[in-house]
């Protein structure tokens, strides 16, 4: 889950950079400031980066761990029973 809200995040950074390098050509003759606000906009470009995976995160648990904790409960009982499907994995737990 992880890994999907790093990789969902570094693509939305990339596509946001490629946006904005395209828009902001105008910008080209004042190149030789840059140096001069470089830590400023990898500051931001940092925290913005931060916030886009912390809320790709939170949508990953929201939405695709959605009642987990109740539906790992029924197969937990579903296989404690003895006339289960999986009459294997009931074996395996009363050892």
């Amino acid at each position: 889950m992880i890994a999907n809200a790093l990789l969902g995040a570094t693509v939305v950074m990339m596509a946001l950079a490629f946006f904005v390098l395209q828009e902001t050509r105008f910008l080209i003759p004042y190149k030789p400031l840059l140096p001069h606000y470089s830590r400023l906009i990898w500051t931001y470009t940092g925290t913005l980066f931060v916030n886009l995976f912390a809320l790709m995160y939170l949508f990953a648990r929201r939405f695709f761990l959605k009642d987990t904790g109740r539906k790992l409960a029924h197969v937990e009982k579903q296989i404690r029973t003895a006339d289960t499907v999986s009459e294997d994995l009931s074996s395996r737990i009363e050892e």
